[in-house]
């Protein structure tokens, strides 16, 4: 009698997917990917989230593609071991040819597109994506969204996140994982000429809100998770590095950087948007981040993660983040 473990090894070299299960309760299409190369195409550049998920899939010898705007990205792409793919997420041509004989796909809309019909722009790049991942007959797509994706409204950019969530539902044949990832630590870092000029760190929600913070690399090492699991259907995963309230983020970056006092101040709605104006910031983009700011304050945007007690699956705590914020500031 053949063993079982060999009926897997058979059905994995030959890429077939309905055998049975082998006696450690491993699907079979797992050890596939898990064992065989895969070909990977991510949007994302090589970002804060690109360039480590890159390195981690060219790592467990996967063949990478990775899509930039920017032909001076190519070099720094190759270097890592990837290929490079230079056109826009919002021409749906150049995705599908990006996607095809793709195994898999990490589709990460670009935030802020533009300073004008920002939800409408990230709205019009998800349709790019989704029709590419249909044309090209993707299978196993990992889109990365937000908390408070669940919402339709009043939560700033994120409302484009969810409209995307809802075309991606759309895809037929397609098993994918929406990665609603945390308020990311990264930016806190536009919080520096704050620190610096008035000595002072804060925002449209108070002290005390609970807030489910993530690490681009802890989003990295998640992404590169889902893209090799075997799943099927529409599934849901939040990734959060921790949840603190901005307290303790004042305390913690200002003891990181010799300000042990430095206080968490909330502003008002519109001391919020005149602060972002006066800074620079389109009023457009410095409205829908008000508003952002308007819906952690009232706790819904973070309401449907903390409601249902979810894991804090990331590695990376406030306490780590500060090493690198104190590294910068």
């Amino acid at each position: 009698m053949v063993d079982d473990s060999l009926i897997a090894v058979i059905c994995a070299y030959f890429r077939v997917s309905t055998c049975i299960k082998v006696s450690t309760n491993i699907p079979l299409l797992q050890i596939k990917k898990n064992n065989l190369a895969m070909k990977i195409t991510i949007s994302g550049s090589l970002g804060n989230i690109g360039k480590p998920l890159t390195t981690k899939l060219i790592a467990s010898g996967h063949e990478v593609t990775v899509i930039t705007s920017n032909n001076d990205r190519i070099e720094a792409i190759e270097a890592l071991g990837a290929k490079a793919a230079v056109g826009s997420v919002s021409d749906a041509a150049f995705l599908k040819n990006a996607f095809t004989n793709a195994d898999a796909v990490f589709a990460m809309t670009p935030p802020n597109l533009g300073g004008s019909d920002i939800i409408a722009n990230t709205t019009a790049a998800g349709k790019a994506l989704a029709a590419a991942i249909s044309e090209a007959g993707v299978k196993r797509v990992v889109m990365l969204s937000s908390i408070g994706a669940d919402l339709p409204e009043g939560t700033g950019p994120i409302a484009g996140l969810y409209n995307i969530e809802k075309i991606y539902e759309g895809l037929e044949n397609v098993s994918l994982t929406f990665l609603r990832a945390g308020f990311f630590y990264t930016n806190l870092y536009n919080d520096v000429p704050m620190i610096k000029g008035a000595g002072i760190i804060g925002s449209n929600y108070p002290s005390t809100a609970k807030i489910p913070f993530v690490h681009p690399e802890d989003i990295a090492t998640a992404v590169a998770e889902e893209l090799q699991k075997t799943a099927s259907g529409k599934n849901i995963r939040y990734i959060v590095s921790d949840v603190r309230t901005p307290i303790d983020v004042a305390k913690v970056l200002g003891t990181a950087i010799a300000q042990p006092e430095l206080p968490w101040i909330e502003f008002t709605d519109e001391q919020a948007l005149g602060g972002m104006t006066q800074a620079g910031l389109p009023e457009e983009m410095a409205g829908l981040y008000t508003e952002m700011g308007s819906g952690l304050r009232s706790g819904k945007i973070q309401h449907d993660f903390l409601s249902n007690t979810i894991a804090v699956e990331g590695k990376i705590k406030l306490e780590d983040f500060a090493k690198e914020f104190a590294a910068r500031f």
